[in-house]
């Protein structure tokens, strides 16, 4: 009986849509912990062990932190552009009324922030991260956004996930156009041949997602070797996947089900004990007021929060878009504040951003903060909203 209760709250864990937040938070916890305790050197080592193979034509030998941000990673982005495609097609994204509130919310919301951190860092040896604060964790900020419950309407929930998927693809695109390092076209020139494949594969009609997959591999592979960051070949093949806005499911339905669990509860954790093992150093904490720190934390929760508010107003009062079904301006000033949690493709930026060690860990640690900050906010601001619509 026992085994069946344990089943049974296991299942209905992982079908929650809160899931994936928690395991998220109790791994940053955990990384954290190892990252400041005796098994610190131990860990690093880890990280830092090579695997695979190469000889004079093939190079398949990184480190295990290397598999995981170019090659597990892959994985994500390959879900989130599944997301994007299946929101243009049949979703929040689909026709241009649904989709202007949620874009240009997104775009709003990412050049805010990435002009405060501008404004804090320009002429300095820091500014090239102000991709950092643009994004929005998608697992975290609707982990957050259903706590909540009933107490906000469906509508935000809606618009906070559309958002969200927009932002991520603005973080592609900058990552991918500002990013990336020297560029070789040979290899650039092989993933393109194969991504044409792929097109031809869903014009004729070809459903096997084999048949996508395996070729996916060959162009995250010349995309990782071409300069482009490799991360960007899961979005690229995530486009070229078959699906239809009917109710039969679509090869893309079928592979964003398969993939959903492992990324949300595998991967994505396995990034964030990776990469925010971070040691503690008194050096740090001056960068957290560091036009660095302060860039980030400030675009993160204020940045987000006026870049969303502003633009949604503009919209909805020159009529391009309405307010979420039963949502109020308040209700868009609190999706703002939980837009402002970074975490994830935050601290992915932070990664290409710096070379300098220190300001990588600094970085890390102000999206933390930034995050917790907009979080916490963001869920107490709703949370009493709700009360005070119901006296």
């Amino acid at each position: 009986m026992a085994k069946l209760i344990n089943r049974k709250a296991l299942k209905d864990f992982l079908d929650s849509s809160t899931g994936g937040g928690i395991l998220l938070f109790l791994c940053l916890i955990l990384s954290l912990i190892i990252a400041n305790s005796p098994l610190s050197e131990a860990f690093n080592n880890l990280l830092g062990t090579h695997l695979g193979f190469e000889n004079s034509s093939i190079q398949l030998r990184y480190s295990v932190a290397d598999w995981i941000n170019d090659g597990l990673m892959v994985i994500f982005f390959l879900l989130v552009g599944l997301e994007i495609k299946r929101e243009l097609v049949e979703g929040e994204l689909s026709s241009p009324r649904q989709a202007a509130l949620p874009i240009l919310s997104a775009i709003g919301g990412a050049l805010v922030p990435a002009l405060i951190y501008t404004l804090f860092n320009a002429g300095t040896e820091t500014h090239h991260g102000w991709g950092i604060p643009m994004a929005t964790d998608i697992a975290f900020a609707l982990a957050v956004i259903s706590m909540l419950g009933k107490r906000v309407p469906t509508s935000l929930k809606v618009f906070l996930a559309a958002l969200a998927i927009v932002d991520d693809l603005l973080a592609i695109l900058v990552i991918a156009v500002f990013y990336s390092t020297e560029l070789h076209f040979t290899y650039l020139l092989y993933a393109g041949a194969i991504l044409l494949l792929l097109v031809a594969f869903n014009r004729f009609g070809v459903r096997n997602l084999w048949l996508y997959l395996v070729p996916g591999i060959f162009i995250w592979y010349f995309i990782h070797h071409s300069g482009i960051h490799a991360t960007i070949a899961g979005v690229l093949v995530a486009m070229t996947i078959p699906t239809n806005d009917s109710d039969v499911e679509s090869p893309l339905e079928k592979l964003e089900h398969a993939i959903a669990k492992p990324v949300n509860f595998i991967i994505v954790p396995l990034f964030a004990i990776a990469n925010t093992a971070i040691t503690f150093q008194s050096e740090m904490i001056g960068g957290l007021t560091s036009n660095m720190g302060l860039g980030i934390m400030v675009g993160l929760f204020v940045g987000k929060t006026i870049g969303i508010f502003s633009t949604s107003f503009v919209c909805i009062k020159s009529g391009l878009a309405q307010l979420p079904d039963k949502a109020t301006w308040a209700h868009i000033v609190g999706v703002g504040m939980l837009a402002g949690i970074g975490f994830t493709m935050s601290i992915f930026v932070s990664l290409l951003s710096f070379s300098d060690p220190l300001n990588v860990e600094e970085a890390k640690l102000a999206v933390l903060l930034g995050s917790l900050v907009s979080g916490l906010c963001g869920y107490l601001f709703l949370k009493a909203l709700s009360k005070r619509q119901q006296v």
